[in-house]
């Protein structure tokens, strides 16, 4: 039976509010939680014209009376005003949130004052609608506040669209990110039942099988349909909206016009401006149901008919109105001009002059708070209309968005970009710009695996500026040679390059040059291991963050998380991805948060965390990851995860990585890669193809003196056995098992925090009690074609009475699933497939293959029907619902 949550009068086209009582009771004990000073974020999802808004204000209209209601919207501009809905928020608050805002601060300070806002008054609703709209800054905020909703001791809903969402939509990762935070709450609304719109439809002469029909249930459509009062339901929901508004009058159709072409709301005075002497017809507008107030502004019910509206417009209408609409903004009634709308209706209006005016202006105040993505896309704009600029504006252009995209890791576009900026510095003459410019471009080379060509940029950049008089453009020249030398691993060029560029940078005190060659430097020193090198990159971060120079500090602190795990010291390792990760994500510093995501997942491998490994790696995978390491990281550690647990479609992953390392020559790529397919290839026994696999780059890590990776490819070599020397600086873990000392390989790797490779170490044992110390710590971490390899040697010995590890009698403890693991088995207690369940997470179909692999084994099951029976039986239901 449908449940009424309330009932609105049909004369304002407002219906039931139907079959939404669960979620209404699930916000409720969201409520109760805020009020009780436990903080609470809930996701709610669903198709456009689904009812999300409509259930929260309702939601909210019947509570505001227990706590106040803050309310704020991302808009619907091509490209979005950086923080919309907090602006939105600060308007209403004023006090140290509304004054940040006023100063455009960064967002960790806006979201540090809107952390106090909310807790200010107990109990407080914050509403963020329509996410799938949001900015990169704002997002950021939101990353934060769901991961410390229960600090911030409010209630904060937030909604979003998840049709049509694009997969490298940064919405999903986010969601992703927060899909376990333990104060995070998620819903998604269903369309309706036939049953529910036989009830809406009862009252009107419609048959309500075809209305199901062709609106699929979706209670926008449903009610539009409905509202529009005609006996056949129209074909389209452009169809439904279009014959509501034709019954409005000439003057009312001319308001709703108006409304149309601004979104997500119009102020009052605009809408009198735009509208002239037709506002007095806006209350047959809203009499009608199909706008409605919003405080001192109008809106659309719903944006789906704000839509049809607008594209029903025509086009010299709608360019006047934007026009005039860009005439009022520059000069609003309260408040400053916002950049990022007048730039929408600049170019809505067509008026190329102030496009070049105003995106500009809008993409550097975009960048400055952090929402770099809404910042290269500004430039975008007004590139579209520089045909007729001079060449050195034009390349000035190019060059900003250049690099606002490849800090958005936006590799394609930036490299695009730079040599738009090269021609052009070509064109004028200007032999320091072009040398700069190509040195730019050697950066962006690299992100994609393009290491050749991005060496001939760097040497042709120094060739070009060592004929000029040395300055900043040369150094950094000299300092991008050797980050490139770094990144290969090629401590002698880096070091010599790295000195040139700081002797440069200290005779012009330049900053940010010592800042990037200090950097390079300390990590080519740690990874040696030379104490030294740590020192060199925490000065770089300190000198970076003191200069407000935030891609150096996001760089820095990946760097560090990166020497800290190649020598295993996990946690060193563990503060700087955590402390890289929070400051990538408040300063819209995309391309190092790829790269610590997936340094993270390296490091959840490393300690036996494999399935929280592949949720980090996925993390990584769903994004558009131009910069090929990190998804060649997040590969390797999806490929070793099934290898280790003997789980299916091991080598595409590692194909996959193959394919991305290979061209580079680099080592910190080819290596992780080539260790990898040694160990998948000797659990599958396939012994015979390890040394083919690893011969070349081991010969590379020797020559780079790589201890922990020659050591990594050696054992793999040892373990198929390959007949040779031990190489030369093998790491000390890996030259004792070698050297068949397994205790104290065993015990080193213990030390270290590697349970795998300490359980592998006593499987080279000569001891059964070592042997079966082995067994047991494979078998706790799931790592079965391993154990089943050490089983073999034991009964091989003799051995009876094997162990054939957990069995569902001793599963009963619901900690033996991860909360992820958990909430996928309760979207397959509800019956969803895995492409059903992959949307519902934002995961990718094989990852949730992975994991209900993982949930039947745990279990103890078969099917999926079994797990989901075996859930109410072991009381796991009650967790996921």
């Amino acid at each position: 039976m449908a449940e009424a949550a309330q009932t609105a009068t049909r004369g304002n086209a407002e219906f039931e509010l139907l079959e939404r009582g669960p979620f209404v009771s699930a916000l409720d004990a969201s409520l109760a939680d805020a009020a009780a000073g436990r903080g609470r974020f809930v996701l709610i999802s669903g198709e456009g014209g689904v009812g999300k808004s409509v259930l929260v204000q309702r939601f909210c209209a019947a509570r505001g009376i227990r706590g106040r209601v803050l309310w704020g919207a991302c808009d619907s501009l091509h490209t979005p005003r950086p923080l919309g809905p907090f602006l939105d928020i600060a308007a209403a608050t004023g006090g140290p949130l509304g004054e940040v805002t006023e100063r455009g601060d960064k967002p960790q300070a806006v979201f540090a004052a809107l952390l106090e806002e909310l807790r200010s008054r107990r109990p407080t609703i914050a509403v963020l609608e329509d996410l799938h709209w949001a900015d990169e800054a704002t997002l950021d905020i939101v990353r934060l506040l769901g991961r410390r909703a229960e600090l911030a001791e409010a209630l904060v809903i937030a909604t979003y669209r998840d049709d049509g969402l694009d997969p490298a939509h940064p919405l999903r990762v986010v969601v992703g990110e927060l899909g376990t935070a333990p104060a995070v709450r998620r819903l998604q609304l269903p369309s309706l039942s036939l049953q529910a719109v036989r009830e809406l439809a009862a009252p009107h002469a419609v048959d309500a099988e075809e209305l199901y029909r062709k609106t699929d249930g979706n209670p926008f459509f449903a009610t539009e349909a409905l509202a529009a009062g005609e006996a056949d339901v129209p074909p389209t929901i452009r169809d439904v909206v279009l014959a509501r508004a034709s019954r409005l009058g000439p003057s009312a159709r001319a308001v709703l016009d108006a409304v149309a072409v601004v979104s997500p709301r119009i102020e009052m005075w605009l809408l009198e401006t735009l509208a002239g002497r037709e506002i007095s017809d806006l209350d047959e507008c809203l009499a009608s149901g199909m706008l409605r107030r919003e405080g001192h502004a109008v809106a659309f019910r719903h944006e789906l008919a704000r839509l049809a509206i607008e594209e029903s417009i025509s086009p010299h209408r709608r360019v006047a109105l934007h026009r005039e609409a860009l005439r009022a903004l520059r000069d609003p009634a309260g408040g400053n001009p916002d950049l990022a709308r007048l730039a929408h209706h600049a170019e809505a209006a067509g008026d190329a002059a102030a496009v070049l005016e105003l995106a500009p202006r809008a993409a550097l105040h975009a960048a400055r708070l952090g929402a770099h993505r809404e910042a290269a896309a500004q430039y975008g704009r007004a590139l579209r209309f520089a045909d007729g600029l001079p060449p050195v504006e034009r390349a000035e252009l190019l060059e900003r968005r250049s690099h606002e995209c490849y800090l958005t890791d936006q590799a394609d576009e930036a490299i695009e970009a730079m040599k738009g900026a090269i021609e052009s510095r070509r064109e004028l003459g200007d032999r320091l710009g072009e040398g700069d410019t190509l040195r730019s471009l050697s950066v962006i080379l690299w992100c994609p695996g393009r290491r050749t060509e991005a060496e001939q940029a760097g040497r042709e950049a120094v060739t070009l500026l060592e004929q000029l008089p040395p300055g900043r453009e040369l150094a950094m020249a000299y300092s991008t040679i050797s980050q490139l030398c770094m990144n290969a691993e090629d401590s002698e060029g880096a070091l010599a390059w790295g000195s040139r560029a700081i002797e440069l940078a200290q005779r012009l005190d330049d900053t940010e040059v010592l800042v990037h060659a200090l950097n390079n430097i300390g990590k080519t020193e740690f990874l040696d291991g030379v104490p030294a090198g740590r020192e060199k990159l925490e000065r770089s971060i300190q000198l970076a963050g003191r200069a407000g120079l935030e891609e150096h500090v996001g760089r820095g602190l990946e760097n560090l998380a990166e020497g800290a795990l190649r020598h295993r010291s996990y946690a060193l390792a563990d503060g700087y991805l955590e402390a890289g990760l929070e400051y990538c994500t408040e300063h819209g510093v995309d391309i190092h948060r790829l790269y610590l995501l997936a340094w993270r997942a390296w490091a959840e491998l490393d300690q036996g965390r494999w399935t929280e490994a592949v949720d980090s790696g996925s993390l990584v995978l769903h994004e558009p990851c131009v910069s090929t390491f990190p998804r060649t990281l997040a590969l390797v550690v999806f490929g070793l995860v099934r290898a280790r647990r003997g789980d299916p479609d091991v080598w595409p992953a590692l194909d996959e990585a193959l394919a991305l390392a290979e061209p580079t020559g680099e080592l910190p790529r080819i290596a992780p890669v080539a260790a990898a397919r040694a160990e998948a290839a000797w659990l599958e026994g396939e012994w015979n193809t390890v040394a083919e696999a690893t011969e070349d780059t081991l010969a590379l890590a020797v020559r780079r003196r790589s201890s922990w990776l020659i050591g990594d490819l050696a054992h793999w070599r040892w373990r198929a056995g390959v007949q040779e020397e031990t190489p030369p600086g093998a790491a000390e873990p890996y030259a004792l098992e070698i050297a068949g000392e397994w205790a104290g390989a065993a015990e080193l790797w213990t030390e270290l925090g590697c349970p795998y490779e300490a359980a592998l170490a006593l499987a080279g044992a000569d001891d059964d009690d070592a042997l079966r110390r082995a067994l047991d710590g494979l078998q706790r971490l799931g790592a079965r074609p391993a154990a089943a390899i050490v089983a073999r040697r034991l009964r091989e010995r003799g051995a009876r009475g094997l162990p054939r590890g957990p069995r569902p009698a001793t599963r009963a403890n619901p900690a033996n699933l991860t909360p992820r693991e958990v909430e996928v088995l309760g979207l397959v207690a509800q019956g969803l497939r895995n492409v059903e369940i992959a949307g519902r997470l934002f995961l990718s179909e094989k990852t949730v293959d992975h994991h209900v692999s993982a949930i039947l084994r745990k279990l103890g099951v078969r099917t999926r029907g079994q797990a989901s029976a075996e859930s109410v039986r072991l009381g796991l239901s009650a967790q996921h619902r």
